[in-house]
């Protein structure tokens, strides 16, 4: 399993550390706004479905609609995919 935080306004990902908020403190103090960010983990070894899960403490807003560690909204998921998709699937 990858760590990962995906910047979705700006298209940016940050992988591969111990916590979620290690990714999420090096994107805000690029530049990121947080309403932008979301946590989620990749499973190279998987493929389909399995291979992005979308859980992360840093996920929990219910001030944006999301009181789970999981994302809830499609249109995120679909931003993340997007990112993953440009800088690692393709």
């Amino acid at each position: 399993m990858v760590k990962c935080v995906a910047d979705v306004d700006k298209q940016l990902l940050a992988i591969d550390a111990d916590l979620h908020a290690d990714l999420e403190r090096l994107l805000l103090d690029n530049g990121s706004e947080q309403s932008a960010l979301w946590g989620f983990n990749l499973y190279p070894e998987e493929s389909g479905d399995g291979f992005i899960e979308y859980d992360s403490l840093i996920n929990i807003r219910s001030w944006q609609g999301n009181p789970s560690r999981d994302i809830l909204d499609a249109q995120i998921r679909e931003k993340i995919q997007a990112v993953v998709k440009r800088y690692i699937t393709e």
